[in-house]
């Protein structure tokens, strides 16, 4: 399953940046998320950092857990993860945040795909609102640190 989302905030493309690249402190701001630990943080490149997250998450009746590896790219304003492993067969994200003549486009792309079908069509009906809900939780702690 693909979903995208833009949205047009009044923050720098920095701050955005550097909000959805702190991925240690999600379990402070998205709520399903419980806990999560990075380790192998390296540089891959002037200004360009890999990092590799393992992330809890419950989800109503469902806790699982999920491992990922995180490329933020601040010279292009890009952050990719892509998946490790975990109950997914397949997952890509990818952020950009780009200059906007108000402040800040931020355009968020998921694809993913659950190894169980039951897991999938549990969670098939709800992905549009669970996208709006992620991006809003990154909007939400926006406007809680920048005003």
């Amino acid at each position: 399953m693909r979903h995208r989302l833009t949205r047009i905030l009044p923050y720098r493309p920095e701050q955005l940046f550097d909000l959805v690249g702190d991925v240690e402190r999600y379990p402070r701001f998205v709520r399903w998320v419980t806990s999560l630990r990075t380790w192998n943080r390296r540089e891959a490149a002037d200004g360009v950092i890999l990092l590799d997250a393992e992330a809890k998450v419950k989800f109503s009746i469902i806790h699982e857990r999920f491992s990922t590896r995180v490329r933020l790219d601040r010279p292009a304003l890009a952050i990719d993860v892509d998946l490790i492993s975990g109950p997914f067969r397949r997952l890509e994200n990818r952020w950009r945040f780009a200059p906007h003549a108000t402040g800040a486009e931020l355009s968020f792309e998921i694809d993913f795909e659950f190894r169980s079908r039951l897991l999938e069509r549990i969670l098939a009906t709800n992905a549009n609102r669970a996208v709006r809900r992620l991006v809003g939780c990154f909007e939400a702690r926006a406007e809680e640190l920048y005003g």
